[in-house]
């Protein structure tokens, strides 16, 4: 039996990385309610929906997620099956388990479909290995972003020896740097600061902890971007190479 609802990720932003469960889901869904961050073409896989636009993006303004959950609710009591698209995975930093357990709650059966999320797609297309032996055992995903205005533990992540990658972060550089280094993360730690990740205008910032906050602003870091701080971020074995005016910057 279908579900009525299918929450889908539809990755960082290069259709190509869509996996074919989302696709076909798509190819059956009468309506799809899209986030902001959903790349329009990865829209040509469900031509025959309605597209609903239900945009949140940090900075801006952005659609009650109350009212979101409402909608689903409606067009599936209606009979339609209903594709809700957000940009990356829906269980990472996406609100996709809350929602599935909103829509049970009222009744409404639901399937999650996994995407990559920006923060592996940011560290593979810049050939950043988020694991690697003898430098990083593991990766700790992190928002600097929170709807109670909390920050996270910076003083455990700092001693928990695994790669950061910090979602939602552009805007809190500065004390995330001052945060880090009082926790006694070393100054030279390399970070990788990665913008619009997979996608045509993916820019690169090679930076360290010390003077991330500099780099960034120098180097006119825009959201969507995400951080990658440790060892790891040092090692761009492949992939987008750095903006050759930051690193002239650098330089001087």
């Amino acid at each position: 039996m279908n579900p009525s609802v299918w929450l889908i990720g539809a990755g960082p932003g290069d259709p190509e990385l869509l996996t074919l469960k989302a696709v076909k889901a798509l190819g059956r869904a009468d309506v799809v309610l899209v986030d902001d961050l959903v790349n329009p073409q990865i829209l040509e896989f469900c031509p025959q929906a309605r597209i609903v636009r239900v945009g949140k993006r940090g900075g801006c303004r952005s659609t009650p997620q109350d009212f979101i959950q409402r909608l689903m609710l409606r067009y599936a009591r209606q009979g339609l099956q209903v594709a809700r698209l957000k940009g990356g995975d829906p269980c990472i930093f996406g609100r996709g388990g809350e929602e599935a357990q909103w829509l049970l709650e009222h009744g409404v059966s639901c399937q999650i479909i996994n995407g990559i999320t920006s923060g592996l797609a940011a560290a593979t297309s810049s050939g950043i290995p988020l694991t690697q032996r003898g430098m990083a055992q593991g990766v700790t995903l992190v928002t600097a972003h929170s709807q109670d205005g909390s920050t996270p533990d910076w003083s455990a992540l700092a001693r928990s020896g695994t790669t950061l990658v910090v979602y939602m972060g552009v805007a809190k550089v500065q004390d995330l740097s001052s945060q880090l280094l009082a926790a006694g993360m070393a100054a030279d730690t390399p970070v990788a600061m990665i913008e619009r990740a997979s996608l045509p205008g993916e820019r690169l910032c090679p930076s360290s902890l010390a003077a991330m906050a500099r780099d960034a602003q120098d180097f006119q870091l825009c959201s969507p971007a995400v951080l990658v701080i440790g060892q790891v971020a040092a090692c761009r074995m492949f992939g987008v190479q750095p903006d050759a005016a930051a690193a002239q910057r650098r330089l001087a």
